[in-house]
């Protein structure tokens, strides 16, 4: 049986101003929404922290030696990396504002 290895979560200052700000932006309309995607996109991060190539490599990412990954989550494109113990949230950006190449 093949043990499973819970990588350390760890967050960029600028992610969580990110999750804040887009938080705060969704609450303005309706509480109940800015919840469910805060705790949906918190949720699929501490899924990232058992499985964390799950997602396609970060496109943006010059030359990404493969542990450089991003995914969408309600329109929010969260970036990440990992290594063997740590996993790394970079980035937690709107779709449609302009990407930041890293």
């Amino acid at each position: 049986m093949v043990k499973e290895v819970k990588l350390e979560i760890i967050w960029s200052p600028t992610a969580i101003k990110e999750l804040k700000d887009a938080y705060l932006y969704l609450r303005k309309e309706s509480k109940s929404s800015a919840k469910k995607v805060r705790d949906s996109i918190i949720k699929q991060i501490e899924k990232l922290s058992i499985y964390p190539a799950i997602f396609e490599l970060d496109r943006l990412k010059d030359n990404n030696p493969g542990n450089y990954r991003a995914f969408e989550k309600y329109n929010y494109r969260i970036a990440y990396k990992y290594t063997e113990t740590e996993l790394y949230i970079l980035r937690i950006r709107h779709a449609s504002r302009e990407p930041l190449e890293h």
